[in-house]
């Protein structure tokens, strides 16, 4: 009986060396995968739950749990940026909102509790954790939100938006017309639907004929 106690005993001390291994390798702030937690762990999925149980980490969705950064008002979750990383496993992607369109002075003024991520991976809607992220795949993208790409992707989803589609059209061509041509031209070019390209070309070519 004092055999397997003292056995029992020091199973139960190396499996806390290993979890506090563990747990070493981990930064607050970033997100996992249960794959990223192998590296470090041979019996990742027992050490995830019991570091889930601690407190330690936080589990989002199937596989994918987050090291909460600890401030002076509590713990504060991963940025959104940092579980898309994760959960794509990859860090070409660009975080975007309806809400985003809001900055252009078109009229838009609903807000969406929906952060849309253009990848090249992953297509639908996922709950992580207490976000929803409409995950969708496109050929091109660029690396971080300009006025021009809102414009261009504003016409492409306009039939998605709550407002008027005919009043905030009609002030999206006003915006395209203070904007930079040759910078609106390249976004229409590379982000643009073929509605897109043909509204942008119409209020473009009437700028021109009004300035000239």
């Amino acid at each position: 009986m004092k055999k397997l106690a003292y056995k029992s005993v020091l199973t139960y001390m190396l499996s806390v060396t290993k979890l506090d291994e563990l747990k070493r390798h981990l930064k607050p702030g970033q997100a996992y995968r249960l794959a990223d937690l192998a590296r470090w762990s041979r019996s990742v999925d027992r050490h995830a739950r019991e570091l889930v149980e601690n407190g330690t980490l936080k589990k989002v969705s199937g596989g994918l749990y987050v090291y909460p950064k600890e401030t002076a008002f509590g713990p504060a979750p991963a940025s959104d940026k940092e579980v898309v990383r994760a959960f794509l496993k990859d860090d070409t992607f660009l975080l975007a909102s309806p809400n985003a369109y809001n900055s252009l002075g078109v009229g838009t003024t609903q807000l969406y509790d929906k952060t849309v991520v253009y990848n090249h991976k992953r297509h639908g809607e996922f709950r992580l954790g207490n976000r929803t992220f409409a995950f969708r795949v496109k050929p091109r993208f660029p690396k971080a939100l300009t006025k021009e790409f809102l414009l261009v992707d504003l016409v492409n989803n306009v039939n998605h938006l709550a407002e008027a589609k005919d009043q905030v059209l009609k002030r999206v061509a006003e915006r395209a017309a203070e904007s930079d041509p040759k910078r609106l031209r390249h976004a229409v070019r590379a982000y643009g639907s073929e509605r897109a390209k043909k509204f942008f070309e119409r209020a473009l070519r009437a700028n021109e004929l009004h300035v000239g």
